[in-house]
């Protein structure tokens, strides 16, 4: 199977007075795994259905492989699509569901047994091929849609959030194997989704959506760890942004902030000019926490106000002198101190300069913005 290269040029797509996708650009290698990441309204199911064929663009261009394909029907494309609710034929076996697009394919019987006996080896579904959809658990329904979208041999897979309605064990486990079955079939992989343990585990990039424009694209690695602005970083895994007062531009990249009396230096550009109030982030597993009156360049007291614990890691929230929230990500690795913290517990914060970075807002940054990570970091063990 070989894959496909997608290139989507300043692509929009407008409902009304609406403008779901905002004339983005896009390329997609042949090959690659490739993530569309965003909260709902972003903008991504959207592109996704452009590139299929079940939305037309209100303006652009949609080429695979070199060809545009904006004016083609969506059954003349190659491509093929797996959705969130798998749409298995509940009367059909595992074997016909597979072999139902191969029947309108005008594919001899032989080859038929020995393309669908393939896909369902693909997915380790061989032995449930006599099965019907409602004798077969979620998991199981979720390769078999795969198998029947692969047994065409695509160019592109698209895959619409398609581990969404599984539990997150589940979720966990199939993550590692759709990976593994991307990289052996070779097929191109345009994956959405709004879950960021997803995007990060599976890509080769992912780009990160917001308001139906592309925010960031990068590998996985480049935008958590050098977000391009305070929307990424915030959608992105957990951060804690802070509001600071940048007191001085040094030479080179360097600059020191004000953190309400606390003076803190980032060795990372500065977007915002001396006397410019701007936002920091810094990642939950980068915060140190020290004793209280430990000395040294970048640190901050703050109080422990919650202890969550999460089996490999402990999560702490904090609250800093200037009234906002910070969590720490703690590995549990059998460090007494860590079990010993407790809430009202006062520590040091150290705040490495170079985990450390000021960010510019997005444009569709709304001031309360700056705290809700924080609130939000707080809930999320909870309903987990």
């Amino acid at each position: 199977m070989a894959g496909g290269s997608i290139e989507l040029t300043s692509l929009c797509k407008r409902f009304g007075e609406h403008t779901a996708v905002d004339c983005i650009d896009l390329s997609v290698a042949s090959g690659e795994f490739f993530s569309l990441l965003g909260p709902s309204g972003c903008g991504k199911t959207t592109t996704l259905r452009l590139i299929a064929g079940f939305e037309q663009p209100t303006s652009g261009r949609i080429l695979l492989d070199g060809l545009d394909v904006s004016g083609i029907p969506a059954h003349k494309r190659n491509v093929n699509t797996v959705f969130q609710s798998y749409a298995l034929f509940p009367f059909l076996s595992v074997f016909d569901n597979v072999a139902f697009g191969l029947r309108y394919a005008r594919v001899t019987k032989a080859e038929l047994r020995t393309r669908v006996g393939d896909a369902l080896s693909l997915v380790s579904m061989t032995e449930f091929a006599s099965r019907r959809p409602s004798q077969l658990s979620g998991g199981q329904q979720q390769r078999v849609a795969l198998a029947r979208a692969l047994v065409l041999n695509p160019a592109v897979l698209l895959l619409d959030e398609p581990l969404g309605a599984l539990d997150a064990k589940l979720r966990r486990s199939l993550k590692v194997e759709l990976k593994a079955l991307q990289e052996r079939v070779g097929i191109t992989f345009l994956y959405v989704t709004h879950d960021q343990e997803e995007a990060l585990t599976m890509s080769d990039r992912l780009a990160v959506m917001d308001s139906g424009r592309i925010a960031q694209i990068g590998t996985p690695r480049q935008v958590y760890e050098e977000p391009a602005d305070s929307y990424v970083a915030d959608f992105l895994g957990a951060a804690n942004l802070m509001e600071v007062l940048v007191s001085e531009r040094a030479g080179g990249s360097a600059a020191t902030l004000k953190l309400g009396e606390v003076a803190l230096s980032t060795s990372h550009g500065c977007p915002a000019a001396a006397g410019e109030k701007a936002r920091a982030v810094i990642r939950p597993e980068r915060v140190r926490v020290e004793p209280h009156g430990s000395s040294g360049d970048n640190r901050v007291p703050a109080m422990v106000e919650r202890v969550v614990f999460l089996g490999s890691a402990t999560q702490l929230i904090l609250r800093l002198p200037t009234g906002a929230s910070l969590q720490a990500l703690l590995q549990n690795d059998g460090d007494a101190a860590v079990g010993a913290l407790a809430q009202g517990t006062p520590v040091n914060l150290y705040l490495p300069q170079d985990a450390l970075r000021v960010l510019p807002d997005s444009p569709s940054a709304a001031p309360a913005a700056i705290s809700a990570s924080a609130a939000a970091a707080e809930e999320a063990p909870l309903a987990s």
